[in-house]
């Protein structure tokens, strides 16, 4: 169907959800959001789910904020969308399940963030990431709760403020992922990944990531709310707003 922004298959203890909207290269739509957030509820529901892998479909992995969605959103409906957003976040980050993240092409902005909430990334050498908030007169404000923690302060200030494109290998040089391979050995690579945590009860896989990620979700539930306000109160500044009509327009 035209409305499935996402989509999710199961093998064994193995739940795959793939972002389904190549048109707009997978970019964070309310609807998107909501159907993600949705298959990530049903992944926690279910016992027998033991890893959940994220994947994209198309030209890239994820673009970020849906920018033709917030040039016209208002200060209501621009609130609720940084909340949703945190809220992937945590999500991810709180799954009882490891999310393993295969990042096969391009990702921006939010997209990292979701990326950062994995507990595992491994990403294709020539994937290219940004953080390109800063450029649009925005602060990359609510994916700094999950981004500024996997990284060394000297990496988040320059990734940050610059805004510049880095590829894979760069990316796991800082920590941002857990590996980079060439595209060919991608998928070869997740599987060893998988396989390696299926390996494991559930209950010791539950508990250990439960511990490795508490302080990443204490952090989203102590500074989330003020990120996700500052983010709202850039997304509507006039500012930001002739920078998406800008980027809209090319």
């Amino acid at each position: 169907m035209s409305d499935d922004l996402v989509r999710t298959t199961h093998d064994d203890a193995v739940r795959t959800i793939t972002l389904a909207s190549p048109a707009n290269r997978n970019a964070l739509s309310g609807a998107l959001v909501g159907q993600l957030l949705t298959a990530l509820a049903a992944a926690d529901a279910d016992s027998g789910t033991r890893v959940v892998v994220l994947r994209a479909d198309g030209p890239a992995f994820c673009a970020g904020a849906d920018l033709a969605e917030a040039a016209t959103a208002d200060v209501e409906a621009q609130a609720t969308a940084s909340r949703r957003m945190l809220e992937l976040f945590r999500a991810i980050a709180a799954l009882s399940a490891p999310v393993v993240a295969r990042v096969h092409a391009p990702v921006r902005a939010g997209g990292v963030g979701i990326v950062a909430a994995a507990d595992i990334a491994v990403a294709a050498s020539d994937a290219t990431f940004a953080l390109t908030e800063v450029r649009l007169g925005l602060a990359p404000a609510i994916v700094s709760t999950v981004i500024v923690p996997r990284l060394a302060d000297r990496a988040a200030a320059h990734l940050l403020l610059c805004g510049e494109v880095f590829d894979g290998d760069r990316a796991a040089e800082i920590g941002l992922v857990t590996a980079a391979v060439d595209a060919a050995a991608l998928d070869a690579t997740v599987t060893r990944m998988v396989e390696a945590l299926c390996a494991s009860p559930a209950q010791g896989l539950n508990a250990t990531k439960g511990l490795l990620n508490r302080p990443l979700i204490d952090r989203i539930d102590r500074d989330g709310p003020a990120m996700a306000e500052l983010s709202a109160r850039l997304f509507q500044s006039d500012t930001a707003r002739e920078r998406f009509r800008q980027f809209l327009g090319r």
